[in-house]
């Protein structure tokens, strides 16, 4: 587009698919330049399975008469049907409780296991760990190709190979059917991410389980952590309280605290359609 080989002045139909997601990348001022150059009379669709104030700034901006549709609810919440165990641990305490905990959850060595870690590295080594322990186990995350990353994909989703170590380049978007568990090697960067993994299971209506390991290292999130164990009814392991549990006014990456207040004016009326979880 900058270049000149792209116009999008008659663009009349304009996706934002993953909209926070781009935001806590970065991308608002790319965003904000394309629709720009989009048709003023455009219909607008925007998609995003959290709610923040940055996303709200945009359906403000961006969207005329807009029709709210939500599913379930506003606020960040994991699902019901998803039980979640967390064990506040020590770093080197991770991989041995790792393989304890598959010998429990993986003891047929056939149904589906997704582990998320944080980093490309970690990744590939947790993914060689298991598999110098006997496990069948692949990867996906960003030092892969693409080629490499749909068929250890394919081989994760046909049960081929049932342990799957990744980052969060699969916390959102993949629909793998019947993933029994989800572990959280490594706690995310944000609490939104962590809903994000654990939705990868508790899918179509069957229930599933993620257990997460949460080090001190992750203090900044354990307020967050502990309101959506809450709010779903989970238990709160008794270690989380030795965390400050403020739960923090986020910052946005550009102009830092802010809420729909200091925007100046109100959020435009949206006619609201609500559906159950």
């Amino acid at each position: 587009m900058n270049d000149g080989y792209c116009n999008l002045s008659d663009v009349s139909y304009l996706v934002l698919d993953e909209a926070d997601r781009m935001l806590d990348q970065g991308f608002e001022r790319d965003i904000r330049r394309i629709i720009s150059e989009t048709h003023p009379q455009r219909q607008t669709a925007l998609f995003s399975a959290t709610w923040p104030d940055s996303v709200r700034e945009l359906a403000h901006e961006f969207l005329n008469g807009p029709i709210k549709v939500t599913i379930g609810s506003d606020d960040l919440a994991a699902g019901t049907r998803i039980t979640q165990i967390v064990e506040v641990i020590d770093d080197m305490a991770r991989l041995p409780q790792l393989n304890k905990l598959l010998k429990e959850y993986h003891a047929s060595r056939k149904n589906r296991i997704l582990i998320f870690v944080l980093y490309k590295k970690e990744a590939a080594r947790i993914e060689s760990s298991l598999q110098n322990k006997g496990w069948n186990a692949t990867s996906i995350h960003g030092d892969k190709c693409q080629k490499d990353r749909s068929e250890a994909l394919e081989k994760f989703r046909s049960s081929e190979i049932p342990l799957l170590v990744a980052t969060d380049v699969a916390a959102r978007g993949l629909d793998i059917p019947d993933v029994d568990y989800v572990i959280n090697y490594s706690f995310p960067l944000t609490i939104e991410d962590y809903v994000h993994r654990i939705g990868r299971t508790g899918r179509a209506g069957k229930t599933g389980t993620a257990y997460t390991f949460f080090q001190a290292g992750d203090k900044a999130r354990a307020g967050e952590l502990v309101k959506v164990l809450k709010d779903a009814n989970q238990t709160v392991p008794k270690e989380m309280d030795t965390f400050d549990l403020n739960i923090k006014k986020k910052e946005h990456k550009l102009y830092g605290s802010f809420g729909p207040k200091d925007y100046g004016q109100p959020m435009k009326k949206a006619s609201k359609i609500t559906f159950d979880d």
